[in-house]
């Protein structure tokens, strides 16, 4: 078989009884040598330049490239290009990539480092943010934009986006009327994610909410028949209810505690009010009160 490049040598020695065609065999015209010696040359040099690739590599030390590498730089494939590595160090995986040993991200540098996974629409992220010390997942191709989760190097764990309120009214409701009246809420101490408006939460998706009110209600009238405290959401509505008809008199101060944990759908909302049958328009909601929720799963 004709010796065209270096892959076609053999490693059994008296295989090889040609270069290109000129006779290297034993006892071969010394005529001859002198042209298998330059086309052997020329076979090397194919092979320095990149021209010929080679079969196989084993490396046993160090590879130090002192000239541009080629793009890509190394390229194993099964035909569909299984995996790249260019010659600025990125590397690409085009099919399932298993891992057997711990996989180190990062050098030990003061930098920050992440994951990112490229969605046809929107992109997420886990990485560490190397200045706070905390691990990040959050939405995005940069680290920290849109961060939903932290955790810190306590194992605190936070969440920026989950949805947490709380609110306060911006002063007393007096005289409240005999019948059903909503509580006003005018204050918010916090309203994480922005759900809180107008007396009233606003779900952003689909879960269950911790939900709780604490009324405190000034001048109680003692012949009212009963008060309803009520916690009211799309899906039903959650009552707690007291008599006063068994007080000798009037109650300067009296608290009303709700709580639940509710079924919310995306959109749906919550608010509190108060119904008081029969007796005087003379109780007051104290600005004390509050009204609070967050999402729990």
């Amino acid at each position: 078989m004709t010796k065209a490049n270096i892959t076609q040598y053999s490693s059994t020695p008296s295989s090889n009884a040609d270069i290109n065609d000129i006779n290297i065999a034993e006892n071969c015209p010394a005529s001859g040598l002198n042209n298998a010696i330059r086309e052997l040359m020329a076979h090397l040099k194919n092979v320095d330049t990149g021209s010929q690739a080679l079969t196989a590599l084993s490396v046993a030390g160090s590879v130090t490239a002192t000239t541009s590498l080629k793009t890509p730089l190394i390229e194993f494939t099964d035909g569909d290009n299984a995996l790249t590595i260019a010659d600025g160090g990125n590397v690409t995986a085009n099919a399932n990539l298993t891992v057997t040993s711990d996989l180190t991200i990062g050098d030990a540098s003061a930098s920050d480092k992440k994951i990112l996974f490229d969605g046809n629409a929107v992109d997420y992220h886990i990485g560490l943010d190397d200045s706070a010390d905390s691990l990040i997942i959050g939405k995005g191709s940069a680290l920290g934009t849109t961060t939903s989760m932290v955790i810190d190097a306590n194992g605190h764990v936070t969440k920026p986006l989950q949805s947490a309120f709380l609110a306060r009214p911006a002063s007393d409701q007096l005289n409240i009327a005999v019948g059903t009246q909503t509580v006003v809420f005018g204050t918010e101490i916090f309203d994480q994610n922005a759900d809180f408006a107008s007396n009233t939460f606003t779900a952003p998706v689909t879960g269950r909410y911790h939900l709780e009110t604490q009324l405190r209600l000034d001048n109680v009238d003692s012949g009212a028949d009963y008060y309803i405290v009520n916690i009211i959401t799309s899906n039903r509505f959650y009552h707690f209810i007291f008599s006063p008809l068994r007080f000798s008199a009037d109650v300067f101060y009296w608290t009303v505690t709700a709580t639940v944990l509710a079924d919310m759908d995306a959109g749906d909302t919550a608010y509190v009010n108060i119904s008081q049958s029969a007796g005087a328009s003379q109780t007051d909601i104290s600005s004390a009160s509050h009204f609070s929720g967050y999402l729990v799963a």
